[in-house]
């Protein structure tokens, strides 16, 4: 098992997509890239402990490549907005890759530059590649928390869509 580490605006959209791909052991949402230690979530929402709201994955990468966990980050966040993901707005909500090896951080820079060459987005790329650090899991409450919450407004006009996305465009990709 491998382990990946993103952050792309809200980690309850990022946990509910990533769920379903294959070769994806688990997910956990919680906090990285900060100062504080054993940040809560209302310690992350006043944007001062410098933490992402991000997603670790475990994975089999027999059964998934990075490249493809990466290919369905890109495609399932706007990596052109700073410190934020819709009407999320925040350093909490930024758009970050956390390697966990050399290998990690060469494909994801690779992979940034290869969509900057195909100008597929109208803006700059503006997701940071960083070293993993300390990764805090997110309180109880907040993990699975599309599946338990998927009739809530939230889930409904922001989760949902993505995951709609997800299914039309990357069905082989699906468990």
């Amino acid at each position: 098992m491998e382990v990946a580490t993103f952050a792309g605006g809200c980690f309850w959209c990022t946990e509910a997509v990533f769920l379903e791909i294959k070769g994806v052991e688990k997910v956990v949402s919680g906090y990285i890239g900060g100062k504080t230690i054993n940040p809560t979530y209302k310690d992350i929402c006043t944007g001062e402990t410098g933490h992402a709201e991000a997603i670790q994955i475990t994975f089999n990468p027999n059964e998934v490549a990075y490249e493809d966990l990466l290919e369905v980050f890109f495609a399932t966040h706007d990596p052109t907005t700073l410190n934020r993901q819709g009407a999320d707005v925040g350093t909490q909500y930024r758009s970050e890759i956390f390697y966990h090896s050399e290998s990690q951080k060469t494909k994801a820079e690779n992979y940034i530059q290869l969509l900057a060459k195909e100008k597929l987005y109208d803006k700059k790329i503006v997701t940071k590649v960083s070293s993993a650090s300390v990764f805090y899991n997110a309180e109880e409450y907040h993990q699975n928390y599309y599946n338990q919450n998927s009739s809530q407004g939230y889930c409904q006009m922001v989760i949902a869509p993505k995951l709609e996305k997800l299914r039309k465009y990357y069905k082989s990709k699906l468990k």
